[in-house]
């Protein structure tokens, strides 16, 4: 027991140097929110301090939406290789075969899931240019609408392309093309099926987060922070913009994905489609959402609020530090009985087969030590006797 309250004790210590590594490192950062859907033009970039932060929760992309009717497409370089899939036409440098594969192997599976969350037919006619580096991208995007410098995804819903980028903008590293993938689907798959009907910023990004599953991790901290601290942000100020406070920007994003994975419960899975579709007929979005759900925004988000609190603000807390690191300490703890008990399970076994050993040698050494039958000659008057178990037999 000693011994087990020594590990609890190194282990909190480490998660308390984490948490405030972390802390520090979340300081440090300078981040803007960008513009997204509905924006004239590109976005202006946000200042990152580096790729290599594990708690940003950015998404490395932005949908465009032109005001101009027509947007002009450069053509392919001449080595690129494209693959047409009927609803999708996808091209890519020779070289990027292998890391293309898996996403055509996904592709129709991730249209059906799209068309089955939003209610709507899927996709079609989509076109997808993949960069070898962020910096290639402009050669391969709408001239009238290049790149921001920091995406590796840019999703055009009017001229139904996507541009990706196998390499981060900055750092050099490689692309989740898979995350990456249906992040930007998920913007076409909504414009398509709210027919370019206005929604709000935080359910365009959050339903693209949300479908793309990235960021789970960090999107639980800052979740967790913000509703034991109360600085959640109102749904309503989110509508068209997000904060450009460092802070403010992660909650947005991460509130925005949880929030829409409330609306897509299973069990509102036909009331979130028809939200949808009362959009694409022309109803506000505010107006559909009540008519779908049979409650206005606000109160659907005091509701969601609620689920915060039960999830997060009842747990214990460690160090200042959320859920994760409480569960991280629990595991280590359990992990570390369940090895105590198993080595002294193995110790008990050996010591119970080292006394059976012993047993059976203590066995045999008895057995050596007891008297033996012996013969004894005796030699009377010429003629000889032998002596077996105590009488004499005469020899001839």
């Amino acid at each position: 027991m000693h011994r087990l309250r020594t590990w609890l004790s190194i282990f909190a210590s480490f998660a308390a140097f984490l948490l405030a590594f972390a802390g520090f490192s979340a300081s440090a950062k300078a981040l803007e929110a960008p513009a997204l859907a509905g924006a004239p033009t590109a976005p202006e970039a946000p200042a990152r301090s580096g790729d290599s932060d594990a708690s940003l929760l950015l998404p490395y992309d932005v949908p465009v939406v032109h005001s101009s009717a027509q947007l002009h497409l450069p053509p392919l370089p001449a080595e690129y290789v494209t693959k047409d899939f009927g609803w999708l036409r996808f091209s890519f440098p020779p070289r990027a075969a292998e890391r293309v594969a898996p996403l055509f192997r996904d592709a129709n599976a991730v249209r059906a899931e799209l068309a089955e969350v939003l209610g709507q037919p899927p996709l079609d006619h989509v076109e997808i240019r993949l960069a070898e580096t962020a910096s290639d991208m402009a050669r391969l995007a709408p001239q009238e609408a290049s790149p921001p410098d920091y995406a590796d995804g840019v999703a055009y819903p009017r001229a139904r392309l996507i541009v990706l980028s196998m390499l981060a903008p900055r750092g050099g590293e490689a692309v989740d093309l898979d995350r990456v993938f249906r992040h930007e689907l998920a913007h076409l798959a909504l414009e398509d099926a709210v027919a370019g009907q206005h929604v709000p910023l935080w359910f365009n990004e959050g339903l693209a987060m949300a479908l793309s599953g990235e960021s789970r991790f960090d999107r639980l901290k800052v979740l967790w922070n913000a509703t034991v601290s109360g600085t959640l942000l109102p749904l309503s100020e989110l509508d068209r913009s997000f904060p450009s406070d460092h802070f403010e920007v992660n909650i947005a994003y991460a509130e925005s994905a949880d929030f829409v994975g409330f609306l897509m419960r299973k069990s509102d899975k036909l009331r979130f489609a028809a939200m949808v579709r009362r959009v694409r007929e022309g109803t506000a979005f505010d107006r559909a959402l009540a008519d779908a759900y049979g409650d206005d925004l606000r109160k659907l988000e005091f509701q969601w609020r609620s689920d915060l609190e039960r999830r997060y603000t009842l747990l214990p807390t460690l160090a200042g530090g959320g859920i994760v690191w409480v569960a991280a300490i629990g595991g280590l703890s359990l992990a570390y009985a369940k090895k105590r008990r198993r080595e002294k399970a193995i110790l008990a076994r050996w010591e119970r087969e080292e006394a059976v050993e012993d047993a059976v040698r203590a066995a045999e050494a008895a057995a050596d030590s007891l008297p033996q039958p012996r013969a004894h000659v005796a030699i009377s008057h010429g003629s000889s006797k032998v002596e077996h178990d105590g009488c004499f037999h005469t020899l001839h």
